[in-house]
C-alpha cells in the first residue's frame, strides 16, 4: 500500500500477451498468400460437401457445410486484407 506498483499489479491482458509471445507485426505477403490458398482449398471442400449433401437431400448437413465454407473463405480473405 505504499503507492508503488510492481510487476504483479499489471493488467491481466498485458501479462497474458507477453506470456504467449503475441506479435502484432504483419505477416509477409508470401505467408498471407499461402494461408489464403489453404483456406480456399478447404473452403472448396466444404462447398463440395454442401453441394453433395444438398443433392442427397440432407438439408441440415448442407447448411452446416455451407456455413463452414463461408466462414473459411471469410477468414482466408481477412488473412489477405489484415495480414
Amino acid at each position: 500500500m505504499s503507492g508503488e506498483r510492481d510487476e504483479h499489479d499489471a493488467p491481466a491482458a498485458d501479462a497474458g500477451a507477453a506470456d504467449r509471445g503475441v506479435s502484432r507485426e504483419k505477416r509477409p505477403l508470401l505467408e498471407r498468400l499461402g494461408l489464403a490458398l489453404i483456406a480456399l482449398v478447404i473452403g472448396g471442400l466444404f462447398g463440395g460437401m454442401a453441394l453433395a449433401a444438398l443433392i442427397g437431400g440432407e438439408l441440415f448437413l448442407a447448411v452446416m457445410a455451407g456455413v463452414g465454407c463461408a466462414m473459411t473463405l471469410w477468414v482466408g480473405g481477412l488473412t489477405l486484407v489484415r495480414g
